[in-house]
């Protein structure tokens, strides 16, 4: 695939580009390829790993959250179990 250099954004619009990346834990490139197939309407665009996703579910930062608080307690390492 061919590449595209985009210049003159706006640094108000790079500064939007970058945030939706880090909070998507994306590439900045990622981001930038969903907005043009979004405005383009490929509807089958999908980024990839929405099949995985889909596949193994998502979980909401509510259920991450959730899962972490449950193994806490499988963090702790038991000085007297290794000597």
């Amino acid at each position: 695939m061919q590449q595209i250099t985009i210049r003159g954004i706006t640094p108000e619009i790079e500064k939007k580009i970058r945030q939706i990346a880090k909070s998507n834990h994306q590439s900045i490139n990622q981001v930038i390829k969903e907005i043009i197939h979004k405005e383009f309407g490929e509807k089958s665009y999908k980024p990839r790993a929405a099949s995985l996703k889909e596949l193994s579910g998502g979980w909401s930062p509510k259920d991450a959250a959730d899962f972490e608080l449950s193994i806490k307690s499988c963090e702790q390492i038991d000085e007297e179990m290794w000597r």
